[in-house]
C-alpha cells in the first residue's frame, strides 16, 4: 500500500534528502503535503515536481502562493502559519509526518501528529528538548510511532534490541544488558583550533562543517557543540535514560554514527558514509530496508578512526546541556530558547561565536521559571519559551 507522506520543512537539507528518496520510490510513497517558510520559490518548484494535495506557507504568503499555483494550473490546497502545519500533521489522509522544521517552530505540528496517532520521522530535536515527556506520553497514548532521523539517534535505535525499539521502557530490563549509549560528534570546524581562535571566528568559518551539509543554525550549533548537547537531551527522552547513562565522544571522521555499550563488554556501532539519506531511508522503510541512494562506505579507504574526549571548557554548551537535563524540562526549554536567540544574534554579526555559551549560561542562571508538572501542556511550554527569549534579547542588548 502506498504511504502518504507530509514533509514539514521540505525546503531544508532534511527535506532535500527525504524528497530524493521519495522520488526514487514512487510505487511505495505519495508526497501528500509539503511545507516551507523562507524559500518559497523552491517550495513552488517542489509543488510542480511532486504535485502534493496540500501545502503550508507563512500566513502572509497564502494568497500570493495560491495565485501562483493556480496560474501554473496546479490544484493544491494552501494553508498558512502554525495552524496550517497542525492541520496537515493531523490530516486523516496523512500517514507519515517527516518533522523537519527547525527550532521551536516545529513543536506544535509534531505534537499534533503524535496526538493524531501518526507515524513520525523526527528530525526536529527541539520537540523533545522542549516537550520531551509531553511528546513521549502523546505518542504512547495515541499509538503513534516515533522514529528518529538524526543520524546519531537513528544509529542507536538500530543498535538496540527489537524489544527496546518497540517500547523504550524495556531498556531497563537487565536481560537486554544495555549499559550506556555513546553519541558521536564530529567536533565541528574548530576541533583543532584554540578557544582564542574560536573567539575570532567569522560566520563563514562557523557554518563550514567539515563533514555534513546542513543549514546555518545547526552548523553553528555543531561549531559550539550545542547540537550534541541538544541531542543528548533528546536521547534521554527517546531511549528513557538519565543523562549520566549517555556519553559523548568526538569522532572526527563521522563514520561511526553512534554506539550502544552492553554489560558484557560489547559495543554495537552503526557505520556509514556521512549522508542523511541513510537514516531517512531506514526510518521510512522500518522495519524493512530499502535503497537510500547514498554512497556505500568504502572500508578499504578508511585510514583510521579517532575518538576524542570533548573539552568542556572550550565546548561549554555541552556541559550546559547536561546541567539543564539534570534540572528538568523547564531548564531545557530555557536553554533551547536562549541558544536559538544567541545563534541568530551571531549570524547577524551582533556577538562572537564564543558569546553564545556565555549567554546560554547566563540565561540558565538568571531566568526564573516554574518547574513543569505532569499535567503540563504546550501552552505552559511555550510560555516558558517566550520568557526565555525575551530575557535573552535583553542579555544580548547589554552585551552589545
Amino acid at each position: 500500500m502506498t504511504q502518504r507522506i507530509a514533509v514539514l520543512g521540505a525546503t531544508g537539507s532534511i527535506g532535500d534528502s527525504t524528497l530524493a528518496i521519495l522520488a526514487a520510490q514512487p510505487q511505495h510513497y505519495d508526497v501528500y503535503a509539503l511545507s516551507g517558510h523562507h524559500r518559497l520559490d523552491k517550495l513552488f518548484t517542489l509543488c510542480q515536481q511532486f504535485l502534493p494535495k496540500r501545502v503550508s506557507v507563512p500566513l502572509t504568503a497564502v494568497d500570493d502562493f495560491a495565485r501562483r499555483l493556480s496560474a501554473a494550473g496546479l490544484n493544491i490546497d494552501v494553508v498558512g502559519g502554525e495552524a496550517g502545519l497542525v492541520e496537515i500533521a493531523k490530516d486523516s489522509q496523512t500517514d507519515t509526518v517527516v518533522a523537519a522544521i527547525m527550532g521551536a517552530a516545529g513543536l506544535p505540528s509534531t505534537l499534533a501528529a503524535a496526538r493524531a496517532g501518526k507515524r513520525i520521522l523526527l528530525a526536529n530535536k527541539e520537540a523533545l528538548v522542549m516537550a520531551g515527556q509531553v511528546m513521549i506520553d502523546a505518542v504512547k497514548a495515541n499509538n503513534a510511532t516515533l522514529l528518529p532521523l538524526d543520524s546519531e539517534h537513528n544509529a542507536i535505535f538500530q543498535c538496540l534490541p527489537l524489544a527496546i525499539q518497540q517500547d523504550n521502557t524495556q531498556i531497563h530490563q537487565k536481560d537486554h544488558g544495555v549499559r550506556k549509549l555513546w553519541l558521536t560528534a564530529s567536533g565541528g570546524p574548530f576541533l583543532q583550533q584554540s578557544f582564542e581562535q574560536m573567539q575570532q571566528a567569522s560566520v563563514a568559518e562557523a557554518v563550514k562543517h567539515p563533514n555534513w551539509s546542513m543549514g546555518q543554525k545547526i552548523s553553528v550549533d555543531s561549531a559550539t557543540m550545542m547540537n550534541k548537547g541538544l541531542e543528548l537531551i533528546e536521547a534521554c527522552h527517546l531511549f528513557n535514560l538519565p543523562e549520566d547513562k549517555i556519553n559523548v565522544v568526538i569522532h572526527p571522521q563521522s563514520i561511526i554514527h553512534s554506539m550502544v555499550e552492553y554489560s558484557d563488554g560489547s559495543f554495537l556501532a552503526q557505520l556509514g558514509s556521512p549522508d542523511m539519506k541513510t537514516p531517512i531511508a531506514h526510518a521510512l522503510s522500518y522495519p524493512k530496508r530499502m535503497g537510500s541512494g547514498s554512497q556505500p562506505l568504502d572500508l578499504y579507504a578508511l585510514s583510521g578512526l579517532e575518538f576524542i574526549e570533548p573539552d568542556l571548557q572550550k565546548f561549554a554548551c555541552l556541559r550546559l546541556a547536561r546541567q539543564a537535563m539534570q534540572a528538568g524540562t523547564h531548564a531545557t526549554i530555557v536553554l533551547n530558547a536562549a541558544n536559538e536567540v544567541a545563534v541568530a544574534a551571531f549570524l547577524d554579526g551582533q556577538i562572537r561565536l564564543t558569546d553564545i555559551a556565555d549567554i546560554n549560561e547566563q540565561a540558565l542562571t538568571e531566568i526564573q521559571v516554574p518547574s513543569l508538572n505532569d499535567n503540563a501542556d504546550i501552552d505552559d511550554i511555550l510560555a516558558i519559551d517566550k520568557i526565555a527569549r525575551h530575557h535573552t534579547d535583553r542579555l544580548i542588548e547589554n552585551l552589545t
